[in-house]
């Protein structure tokens, strides 16, 4: 290893300390969260998309992320490791076959959308957190009705 990658690796390690990178790819819906500087003022400005291509060139990694907003597509290239980048968030993940997902550039409507990757352990975490849902919701039912019942008992007195 030369001198410059020993720096880029050093770099590397010490931005994914402060901020850790977390782990997608192409085809999975991201919530990017840039650091905007408006004046004096700065403010948190959130960009969600799918995630379309992805350069893996160590310091100089970059994702490419497509929306659609007012009907129109927008695209915005994001450098993996700058310091304007507040967070990423994985929305959901996207099942795809491709590296590269430029064909979705020609796709309009239902035919630019991605099938979500399911797996046996998504798909338990959800039926266990549904499950979790519903047992709070009974639960907050039988209390309301408890109170509806003493309520109606009290005023009978």
């Amino acid at each position: 290893m030369n001198i410059v990658e020993q720096f880029e690796q050093e770099q590397m390690q010490r931005l994914v300390s402060a901020r850790p990178v977390p782990f997608f790819s192409p085809g999975d819906t991201v919530r990017v969260k840039v650091k905007v500087v408006e004046g004096t003022r700065e403010r948190l400005q959130a960009f969600e998309g799918v995630c379309i291509a992805r350069r893996n060139n160590r310091l100089g990694s970059s994702f490419t992320v497509r929306k659609i907003s007012y009907g129109e597509g927008v695209e915005r290239v994001f450098p993996l490791y700058s310091p304007v980048i507040a967070e990423i968030e994985v929305v959901r993940r996207g099942d795809v076959r491709r590296a590269k997902l430029y064909y979705l550039r020609g796709r309009r409507g239902k035919r630019a959308r991605i099938a979500e990757k399911t797996d046996g352990f998504t798909a338990k975490v959800v039926a266990q957190e549904k499950q979790v849902a519903q047992q709070e919701k009974s639960a907050a039912r039988k209390s309301t009705s408890k109170q509806r019942a003493q309520t109606a008992e009290a005023g009978a007195e």
